[in-house]
């Protein structure tokens, strides 16, 4: 018996050396953990269970016959985050490049099914060359098997990418097709094809950093939702990501009781909205007054800023955030932001997240190069996500509101529950100058001083139409509260709905504006 366990026990110290010291080494000298060193920073101490520790590839061709892999290429299993359940995998790099052939990809097959049948979330940490070449289909099999699962558990269990490392070619579809991407500044990298591809086919030079770097697909492309520094800012960010979210779909969002009382009211939020139109300022000073404690977890901060998602909770229950940024672009609906704040909602609408929306929004932002992208295809993702929301939807209408891009943003006519306006708030078909340049033209051209009369009608409009009162005395506004009242009456409001139960017609699935 003792020599048996002393087989095993050597057979599991090769495998955790992965590709052996000088590899790690290496892995160590670009500033990057190992698979087993990151699944130890990311789970509770001790929680990790791995689970096809002994699975070897079955290739023959192409001298696979005399290449031992330790692990496949990658370790795989489950543990706990905060004491919650969670499955992973983590790519090795130090064993055969973390490359994906038949058996490492079938180890990640394992682990993305068991996590559906436990109904908790998956994190996967990619770091990889890629394709194991010497497989063939084999590898391309994989990676199908590994899309279709992303795929059929979506909107079943929330799926988290880590890119650690390349990620490159087929490979990058994966993070692509689950919830939220996190990446590493400088250490990072993904794309279909490479710099020397590209160079070959278009004639175009770009480094691996501008072309699929962190800050590329946070900023540029939205393909990613975090950055971090290093790491270990990574892991923690995850970790506080999974705080707010449920294990699974019929679950709700777990509770976190804190300090901050129910009925704080603060007045400083009067200060923070201009009553001038034309004058910007910060959503996230009006956000984080009103959630629990100020935190805010704010999701991809670095794309399409006319428009901030993020993660909140509210007497201690989460609540997804989605509110325009006067701040940049006027807070204007454009492509982009239509995008971020589309995806957004769905997921927490998947995951029985109530929705908080703050409006301040012109219209949809005007232009040759939005009208030819295609702006008329991405607004109605907007509109599509928020009708086909049942999670509870609360609105605050801050300041401006005008035409379709009023509609757009969470307003009763789109299955709004609670809809509330700040005095500063102006709903209308379009701005007060705007307006009255239309509707009063000939009285405005026909004066003996233009200048006099348009401000004039641009006041008597303002004074009549851009306020809260016009759509309160309609029902389309439940109530014009002041600022310092929005806490505590979102508070009231999210208790009285939290529980909402609302049932659509049965349909396989609706036809999103994709």
């Amino acid at each position: 018996m003792d020599d048996k366990i002393e087989e095993l026990k050597k057979k599991k110290e090769k495998i955790e050396k992965g590709g052996g010291e000088e590899k790690i080494k290496k892995q160590h000298d670009r500033g990057k953990y190992t698979a087993r060193e990151r699944l130890e920073m990311l789970l509770d101490e001790g929680s990790f269970q791995e689970i096809g520790k002994f699975v070897e590839h079955r290739s023959q061709k192409l001298g696979m016959d005399e290449r031992d892999v330790p692990g496949e290429g990658v370790v795989t299993g489950r543990g706990t985050i905060n004491g919650r359940n969670i499955y992973l995998y983590a790519q090795d790099f130090t064993a055969m490049g973390g490359s994906l052939g038949e058996m490492h990809a079938k180890k990640i097959w394992r682990i993305m099914d068991e996590a559906a049948k436990a109904g908790v979330p998956i994190i996967g940490l990619n770091d990889s060359g890629g394709a194991r070449i010497q497989e063939g289909v084999n590898s391309l099999g994989g990676y199908g098997g590994i899309f279709y699962r992303n795929s059929v558990n979506s909107g079943v269990i929330p799926q988290i990418s880590g890119i650690l490392g390349p990620c490159a070619g087929g490979a990058v579809y994966s993070p692509a097709l689950t919830d939220f991407v996190f990446m590493v500044d400088k250490t990072s990298k993904m794309f279909v094809t490479g710099p020397d591809v590209i160079k070959s086919v278009t004639g175009e030079e770009v480094s691996h950093e501008e072309l699929g770097g962190g800050m590329t697909h946070n900023r540029e492309s939205g393909v990613a939702h975090f950055l971090d520094d290093n790491e270990e800012d990574c892991f923690a960010r995850m970790r506080r990501l999974i705080s707010f979210i449920p294990d699974n779909n019929r679950e709700m969002p777990p509770f976190q009781d804190n300090s901050d009382p129910l009925a704080r009211k603060s007045k400083d939020l009067r200060g923070i909205v201009p009553e001038e139109p034309q004058k910007s300022y910060d959503v996230r000073d009006v956000i984080e007054p009103v959630v629990d404690e100020g935190d805010f977890l704010e999701v991809q901060p670095h794309f399409a800023r006319n428009m901030v998602v993020g993660f909140a909770r509210l007497g201690g229950h989460s609540v997804g955030l989605v509110a325009n940024q006067p701040a940049v672009k006027a807070g204007c609906l454009d492509i982009d932001s239509s995008d971020k704040a589309a995806r957004f909602i769905r997921f927490c609408d998947s995951f029985n997240i109530p929705i908080l929306t703050f409006t301040d929004v012109p219209g949809y932002l005007p232009g040759v190069e939005q009208e030819h992208g295609g702006v008329i295809r991405h607004g109605a993702k907007l509109l599509h996500a928020y009708s086909e929301a049942t999670v509870p939807l609360m609105n605050v209408i801050l300041r401006k509101a005008y035409g379709g891009a009023y509609i757009a943003m969470s307003s009763s006519h789109m299955g709004g529950d609670y809809v509330y306006a700040w005095p500063t708030a102006e709903i209308a078909v379009m701005g007060p100058r705007g307006a009255a340049n239309i509707i009063f033209r000939q009285e405005i051209n026909n004066a003996d001083d233009p200048e006099a009369a348009r401000q004039e009608k641009i006041d008597e409009f303002r004074d009549n139409f851009a306020n809260p009162y016009q759509a309160a005395s309609l029902g389309y506004v439940d109530d014009v509260i002041l600022p310092e009242e929005t806490r505590p009456q979102l508070i009231r409001s999210l208790e009285a709905i939290r529980e909402k139960r609302e049932h659509r017609p049965d349909k396989k699935h609706g036809n999103f504006p994709v």
